[in-house]
């Protein structure tokens, strides 16, 4: 089987609203200042070396794909938005064998079986359509190659916060299931099954200490990350959600907070994934 026909993709307006909500504000701040140790422990669990042959999927500004290359592995990072890659390529500099390519995970412009690794970096898990996002994962990574994943868990910091922001938003459109589900073992069992051999799970967590206070994690997310972002654009004219959205968020914060000399530090959970492809599907 080749790569899927470009035909029009019924989604796309979902698609482009996708585009534009993870444009907005700076991802690359989220992913460089506060989560930076993620890509690494995800290429790490991969066993990504030299000679190998990855890509990555939903890359944004390329948390994972970055050190994938350092690691002496040739990569592609594909990403739905123009304006991530262009971030990425520009704090990638020169030196590795990086390409970036704008693509969409639900369908991926490659051959069955061209990776030696196929990876995820909290990038995956955000697209609509996760049955077909797990198939595209399976399609492209040849027969014993290598699949792996590190999604947030419904249970932790960030898996708690898309539940409050929800409760803030329209329902979502038919058929688009919840990101934070990708980090229960159960259900990315369930979705991986007949498509990835022996796969193993464990939990983790990362220590987050970029923030002073509560009130200054809301105020970052508020201004550099997309879903946050939308959210907050959509209570525009009513004060008193904003108002509630940001005690909640704040709360959040001050839930998971530990004092440190400099601020505070939040323990933020996610599940780290892996298994062996059976390519093509």
């Amino acid at each position: 089987m080749n790569a899927p026909d470009a035909s029009p993709d019924p989604d796309r307006e979902l698609k482009e609203r996708h585009r534009k909500l993870w444009a907005l504000g700076d991802y690359g701040a989220v992913a460089g200042e506060v989560i930076p140790r993620l890509g690494a422990a995800l290429v790490t669990e991969a066993g990504i070396g030299p000679g190998n042959y990855v890509l990555d999927v939903a890359a944004g500004t390329g948390n994972a794909a970055i050190p994938a290359a350092a690691a002496g592995a040739s990569v592609v990072a594909v990403d739905l938005t123009p304006e991530l890659l262009q971030a990425g390529r520009e704090s990638a500099g020169s030196g590795v064998d990086l390409e970036w390519i704008e693509g969409d995970a639900e369908n991926l412009p490659f051959e069955d079986g061209t990776f030696d690794a196929v990876i995820s970096c909290v990038g995956v898990m955000f697209t609509p359509d996760h049955a077909r996002s797990a198939a595209e994962l399976s399609r492209v990574c040849r027969p014993g190659g290598t699949v792996a994943l590190l999604n947030w868990t419904p249970e932790g910091f960030i898996g708690e916060m898309f539940g409050i922001m929800r409760s803030y938003q329209p329902a979502p459109p038919p058929g688009t299931a919840s990101p934070p589900l990708w980090g229960s073992e159960e259900y990315v069992g369930a979705l991986l099954d007949g498509l990835v051999d022996g796969l193993s799970t464990q939990r983790a967590t990362v220590t987050v200490d970029r923030f002073t206070e509560p009130d200054h994690f809301r105020d970052f997310f508020k201004a550099n990350y997309g879903p946050t972002m939308g959210v907050y654009r959509g209570l525009d004219g009513d004060p008193e959600r904003t108002a509630a959205l940001d005690r909640e968020l704040s709360g959040l914060a001050e839930r998971h907070a530990r004092p440190t000399d400099a601020g505070i530090e939040m323990d933020w959970e996610y599940l780290l994934l892996r298994g062996t492809g059976r390519g093509g599907t």
